[in-house]
């Protein structure tokens, strides 16, 4: 799996853990709806500055973003 579908799908399961919509996470981060679709889907290739505004949004680590669930499976537990 490539690090942006791995960051993509991380970033769906943090947001959705908190409830929230694109939309949602699109107005905490300042980032556009469409954006955060692109970033959850891994066809876009966030800068660092992007991955650390949607981890602060998120109020996760940057590294939990990057986490393989295979190997951490009770990370969002």
């Amino acid at each position: 799996m490539s690090i942006q579908l791995l960051f993509g799908q991380n970033v769906r399961l943090a947001r959705e853990k908190k409830g929230w919509s694109q939309d949602r996470l699109s107005d905490e981060s300042g980032l556009h709806r469409t954006y955060i679709s692109g970033i959850e889907r891994g066809v876009r290739n966030p800068t660092i500055e992007i991955v650390q505004q949607v981890a602060v949004a998120l109020d996760v680590d940057i590294q939990e973003l990057f986490a393989d669930l295979k190997v951490k499976a009770s990370f969002y537990d």
